[in-house]
């Protein structure tokens, strides 16, 4: 993982001091709120519907034993006593007072971490595929084409105000574990020829108006990475609108302009942009990339494992739904889940983030990873410790065994603490959990991908997901439109709307009667439910839930 160098440092020390100084001011009423809002988002400081909330960046999701138990003090002495993983691989606090922000932001040096850019209109943290360097399928570790766009985009000067946020991610796989094609922008590691380069994908995002990323340049070199992106973002900062702020995101500059004119300004600005560069970019990759060598792999005596796995059907329940596939024979990828049936999705503990500090440090290569899908991956476990990993995860109760399945829900805050919500997310999600958990249903569904936002803005990814939940608010009551199909991978797709929306007592039997329909009509065990939709289509899934008439008429 990339370490900080003394520039880093002092760098995040004199922007810690800054704004503590702003704070300062705010609480003296030297400053009001309207005048403290650009200056707060720009250090990652939300006033959300109770209180403040610190979003702390984890740049594409990496993390080792310290900067996690230093997440869990803090936790402790400013907060409740827990933190929530985002889709955006970051974490939040969702109670500090104000006062205290600027010690938080200090504590979070102590450990080379900080919260800039993970608010406002510039572009936000870098997110990568969370099997990054683990992966046996990727062409290279992507982390550190991440890294190199992070530091080339921190306090970025023409960058840090555009007409919208800017989100970014880096994936090096055919298969896509990173959202691409839901990001404004995106960059694929691929081969072409012997040769790697990028493949670039622009325009994709979620929010009131879903659209699928497009193919900018379906190969560019190595050595023009950071010239060409800065193309796209200065087209983008001049071309975008500014009139409307749900127009302003650079998907609907795409759709508006078409992909082709958009290509053609990039490459004219590419064109004046690449001579400055001069190699300088190169030099830094190569010594970042010398930053994220592997780890020293061991061998590991003994047949632990194999005893365990035949001996203990819930050790072997844990590892055939949260155990992947390693590059290096005899590791393994662990997925930690932090979607225990009827808890909050997301969240953990102070205490479950030092256990989870401590088996890395033990028993994974000192190691973590935060994943788009709210859950805390494990990366590097010599396989034969994966019994010993399992039963210190189950005593804090972080052995859940439903990855990729139907529990395994994302779910943003919701009303239960942001501002923009119009429906509550957290007590659905609990509930459709729990409900499949009563029914000992999930392992025979199989693979499913649910996820539910609580407004328009699909912080929760709901368009992406094989059953989206939206929800809303219609004339002061909670109403939760159903989508189906949606696909967040390397087929990427935005579901299709159901019909007719249902209410908060009558969204879990909604969920069951799409589930039973699924399994009436897929073609076999391993059918999953993605492929069984679109085999089929919608109109069983409307009968399902409406019945025949009303399936009709919607």
């Amino acid at each position: 993982m990339y370490n900080y160098t003394d520039f880093d440092r002092a760098f995040l020390k004199a922007r810690n001091a800054q704004f503590r100084a702003q704070v300062e001011r705010r609480i003296a009423g030297a400053l009001t709120e309207d005048e403290f809002k650009p200056l707060r988002l720009m250090n990652g400081l939300y006033l959300q519907l109770h209180a403040y909330m610190l979003r702390v960046a984890i740049p594409y999701g990496t993390l080792n034993g310290a900067r996690m138990r230093k997440l869990a003090e803090i936790a402790d002495r400013w907060d409740k006593g827990y933190g929530h993983f985002t889709t955006r691989q970051n974490i939040q606090f969702n109670w500090p007072e104000l006062r205290d922000v600027p010690d938080m932001l200090d504590a979070l040096a102590e450990v080379d971490m900080h919260a800039i850019q993970t608010s406002g209109n510039t572009i936000r943290n870098v997110t990568s595929d969370h099997f990054a360097g683990a992966a046996a399928d990727e062409i290279e570790d992507p982390r550190p084409t991440a890294e190199l766009l992070r530091q080339w985009s921190t306090d970025h000067p023409e960058f840090q105000f555009l007409g919208r946020k800017f989100k970014i991610a880096v994936g090096a796989s055919e298969q896509d574990r990173a959202v691409l094609k839901a990001h404004d922008l995106a960059v694929q590691i691929v081969r072409r020829g012997g040769e790697t380069g990028y493949r670039i994908f622009v325009g994709g995002g979620l929010g009131r108006t879903p659209m699928i990323g497009q193919v900018l340049r379906d190969f560019l070199p190595r050595a023009d990475l950071l010239p060409y992106v800065e193309a796209v973002l200065s087209v983008y900062n001049l071309l975008g609108r500014r009139d409307n702020k749900y127009k302003a995101r650079i998907k609907i500059t795409v759709h508006e302009n078409g992909i082709d004119r958009i290509r053609e300004l990039t490459e004219a600005r590419f064109a004046e942009l690449r001579p400055a560069f001069k190699g300088a970019d190169q030099r830094l990759l190569a010594r970042i990339r010398d930053q994220f060598r592997g780890p020293d792999y061991i061998k590991v005596a003994g047949d632990a494992f194999d005893t365990a796995y035949e001996n203990d059907p819930v050790f072997r329940s844990w590892v055939d739904t949260n155990v992947t596939d390693h590059k290096q024979p005899g590791y393994a990828i662990a997925t930690i889940s932090l979607k225990a049936h009827g808890a909050t999705p997301g969240d953990a503990t102070s205490d479950q983030m030092r256990v989870m500090a401590d088996i890395a440090e033990r028993l994974a290569h000192d190691e973590l990873r935060i994943s788009h899908e709210q859950n805390v991956i494990l990366p590097h476990v010599p396989r034969a410790n994966l019994p010993q990993v399992h039963a210190e995860l189950q005593q804090a109760g972080l052995g859940t065994s439903n990855i990729g399945l139907i529990s395994d829900i994302i779910a943003c805050p919701g009303m239960d603490y942001c501002a923009l919500a119009t429906a509550r997310s957290i007590p659905v999600a609990q509930k459709i959990a729990e409900r499949f958990d009563a029914l000992k249903l999930e392992h025979e569904i199989g693979e499913l991908k649910l996820k539910i936002s609580g407004c328009i803005n699909a912080c929760g990814h709901h368009h992406v997901g094989h059953i989206g939940i939206l929800g809303l608010d219609r004339a002061g009551v909670e109403t939760y439109q159903i989508t189906l199909g949606g696909d967040a991978t390397e087929t990427a797709a935005i579901g299709d709307r159901t019909g007719p929306g249902f209410s908060y007592d009558e969204i879990v039997p909604a969920i069951e009667r799409i589930i039973d329909a699924y399994l009436a009509l897929r073609d076999g065990a391993e059918e999953t439910f993605l492929a069984t939709y679109r085999r089929v289509g919608m109109e069983p899934f409307k009968a399902a839930l409406y019945g025949e008439q009303k399936a009709r008429a919607a």
